[in-house]
């Protein structure tokens, strides 16, 4: 039964929408449905004055292109017996503008209708792509039940309400949300998908990084993967791991945090807290390990070193710049921060499929994603290690 809540607004949809979710049929995985409407999608988003100043709209624009659309299809050509779940409830996270838009069209390949709760941040990026969707809807008016996207605060009623309409709940935004919204129960037959808080760490070898003619261009890759989100995302690295000869290390650490201050001190601009909250984690790190500050010119970019690599750095959550950095000889020193809570392991300079026989050889309880240096963000249907195709559909099998 249809309930109406006071404290809930439409950014898309409405309440006449709402209640014909419950009536709206199951796709198959990859539907023509979803195939003609990701790239009406994506054309709009690339043609779009507005979306254009934002590089996270952009990207996810080229994210539903058809050509990417295909090598997506390629890796479940062989499951065509697969069928939607039927409704996904989406969480969305409070510090990443357009997770929800990967959220909801990841569930509508995989066959579902959505209803996304929208970040409570204020993101301008929200309020542009739930004006280019509604657009692409007029087009497919019969997709209108697909797409329920709302606003509300932290009401357990409404929580309860979703969450039992739907067949998946997907919690993204870190533990102390995953427990709030657990709070609500599930049907019998609903799955969940959550998405806790994790930490990640970027590789870089010295000698390489020294050889290397195209260092701004390293240092914008890496300004991606860690101001573009103030490094609130999991996916922005807090650890930088250096390889090579300590004077080898000495030289291309001054280079590297030199080129990518230049970029900092153009782009970036640090507020009063944030600067009060890396000083008072410095503290924290000094009073509890082995550390030391690197002088900077400003306040930009906050680098420690520390003497060793312990399971217990991994809790430190430090943003707005803030580097815990070491240098190892060897990639095993890095398997105590490869524990449940890392997600991505970014790199430059060392081969990939080195990095990747060197953390299995770990066998390490974490690391579900190992990435290029300026890709950390990128999103893939494979996320913390769960396929999110196959989570959010179910398969008829036949004998």
């Amino acid at each position: 039964m249809q309930q109406h809540f006071d404290s809930v607004t439409y950014a898309l949809g409405s309440a006449e929408i709402e209640a014909q979710l419950e009536n709206t049929q199951p796709l198959p995985i990859f539907s023509e449905e979803a195939l003609r409407f990701l790239p009406a999608f994506s054309a709009r988003i690339l043609a779009d004055a507005e979306a254009k100043a934002y590089p996270d709209v952009v990207t996810l624009g080229f994210w539903c292109r058809p050509a990417a659309l295909r090598q997506m299809q390629k890796l479940y050509d062989a499951e065509r017996s697969r069928l939607g779940r039927g409704i996904v409830f989406h969480i969305a996270p409070s510090n990443v503008a357009v997770n929800f838009a990967y959220s909801c069209l990841a569930a509508f390949l995989a066959g579902n209708a959505s209803i996304v709760r929208l970040p409570s941040k204020d993101f301008p990026q929200v309020d542009v792509l739930c004006r280019i969707f509604a657009q692409t809807l007029v087009d497919f008016p019969a997709l209108l039940p697909y797409f329920l996207f709302v606003r509300y605060g932290h009401v357990q009623e409404v929580n309860e309400h979703y969450s039992w309409m739907c067949q998946t709940r997907v919690v993204w935004g870190g533990d102390a949300t995953i427990e709030a919204i657990r709070r609500a129960a599930l049907s019998p037959r609903t799955n969940e998908i959550t998405f806790a808080d994790r930490h990640s760490l970027a590789v870089i070898d010295a000698p390489a990084y020294l050889a290397a003619e195209d260092k701004e261009r390293i240092a914008q890759d890496f300004y991606n993967d860690t101001y573009l989100s103030d490094q609130n995302a999991c996916t922005a690295p807090r650890f930088v791991v250096w390889l090579g000869a300590a004077e080898k290390v000495k030289v291309a650490q001054n280079l590297f945090w030199r080129t990518l201050h230049a970029l900092v001190k153009d782009r970036y601009t640090l507020q009063g807290v944030q600067a009060v909250d890396k000083l008072t984690q410095v503290y924290r790190l000094g009073a509890c390990f082995e550390v030391r500050q690197v002088p900077m010119e400003d306040n930009l970019i906050t680098r420690v070193c520390v003497a060793e690599l312990t399971e217990e750095l991994a809790a430190y959550r430090p943003g707005s710049g803030f580097f815990i950095e070491y240098r190892a000889q060897e990639l095993a020193e890095i398997r105590p921060l490869c524990g449940i809570s890392c997600q991505t392991l970014s790199y430059y300079g060392v081969e990939r499929e080195t990095l990747l026989r060197a953390v299995l050889a770990m066998r390490p309880a974490g690391v579900d994603r190992i990435v290029p240096m300026g890709r950390t963000m990128d999103f893939a249907l494979v996320w913390d290690g769960v396929d999110l195709i196959r989570t959010m559909s179910r398969v008829i099998s036949t004998i």
